[in-house]
């Protein structure tokens, strides 16, 4: 991060805002642009609303600059008063916010400069947004991954994910694709809105930025999407060359690790019989219905089992037939109730650490 004149800062890496040193960091655009995507922890004070930034840009366009920049000025003015007396009355006399829209121009500018006139030390960020999100895009699209992945691998019902959580008790780094995304990577994983891709990028991006490149990072094998959130280039293009771990759990302990984990689903019977259906074009009818009998019945153990062997294993077969790892270490998980899991955690960390000092494929001694 470095000062600039004029009181703006510019954002040299996205670590800069691990300890950038303000009480606040704040965003002025408008709420659609902070849905979108905003820095983490910005607080959301638009001084012009959706409807008002609209308004303003086609007086811009279709009438004169002068004419939006005035109606601009009165609009942004009585935002920001609106702002100072319901959000920052609280705030006293040292407080010291950072301020940026979408190029760190107008809106900010006339923001900071209302602010400076109380007397709070206000800087603004050289290039607003954009220039974050610039650093975003080079993190994940144009930089090599920094760090040495290890993919965790294994069908459906693995427990995976749960496994993954408990690996940083082991000293390990890891990336939670399906937390991030707010999805369980399935038809039947939606787990509530999902963020929008550039927000789930700069999620994942300030994550990456976090991590130690000298030592591995265990991701949960996935497909190029989680959900609808995309896996960007370069962290995909190191899960499909990494080394993976696959556990291998028979076929009911798994089915009943499911029955447990998706409770939300079951427990919904409208949507799950709704996701049923919309396996019709990849099943036959008769199957269908006798996936809908068991979850009328309750049956959802065994509704699991015959997903994954009709569905769902064969699946996640061919999907790994794509792939090019350096090495698969299969590690067997003969069970995977809660008290077996944290013993199968300390198995497959030890099998990392053993990956960690293995040379990958092409090194040399």
């Amino acid at each position: 991060m470095r000062y600039l004149a004029g009181m703006a800062i510019k954002l040299t890496s996205l670590s800069d805002l691990f300890d950038h040193g303000f009480d606040d960091i704040i965003d002025v655009r408008a709420p659609a642009e902070y849905a979108d995507d905003h820095v983490p922890g910005a607080l959301s004070m638009p001084v012009l609303d959706d409807e008002e930034r609209a308004r303003v840009g086609t007086i811009y366009k279709q009438i004169s600059p002068f004419d939006a920049r005035k109606i601009g000025g009165a609009l942004v003015a009585r935002n920001a008063a609106r702002h100072i007396e319901e959000k920052l009355q609280d705030r006293d006399g040292g407080w010291q916010p950072l301020v940026y829209c979408w190029r760190g121009g107008q809106r900010s500018g006339s923001f900071a400069t209302i602010l400076r006139q109380i007397g709070w030390r206000v800087e603004t960020i050289e290039g607003g947004y954009k220039a974050f999100r610039g650093l975003v895009v080079q993190a994940l699209y144009d930089d090599p991954f920094p760090a040495p992945v290890v993919l965790l691998d294994g069908n459906t019902g693995s427990a995976k994910t749960e496994l993954l959580n408990m690996l940083p008790d082991h000293g390990l780094q890891v990336l939670d694709l399906e937390g991030l995304a707010n999805h369980r990577g399935s038809l039947f994983g939606a787990m509530g809105p999902q963020p929008q891709q550039r927000g789930f990028e700069t999620a994942l991006a300030m994550q990456v930025a976090r991590l130690d490149p000298t030592r591995p990072v265990v991701v949960e094998a996935e497909s190029s999407k989680v959900g609808e959130c995309r896996l960007p280039p370069s962290l995909w293009t190191a899960m499909k060359a990494a080394p993976r771990i696959v556990l291998e759990a028979p076929l009911d302990e798994r089915a009943g690790y499911l029955a447990r984990a998706y409770a939300d689903v079951t427990e919904d019977k409208a949507r799950l019989h709704q996701i049923l259906d919309t396996l019709r074009p990849y099943v036959a009818a008769e199957q269908i219905e006798a996936w809908h009998a068991e979850a009328r019945a309750g049956a959802f153990a065994a509704l699991a089992r015959s997903l994954m062997e009709l569905r769902y294993d064969s699946s996640y077969a061919r999907h790994r037939a794509r792939m090019d790892p350096t090495t698969v270490t299969p590690l067997t998980a003969p069970r995977l109730d809660p008290q077996a899991l944290p013993e199968l955690a300390a198995r497959i960390a030890a099998q990392v650490a053993d990956l960690a000092v293995t040379p990958a494929r092409g090194d040399t001694e």
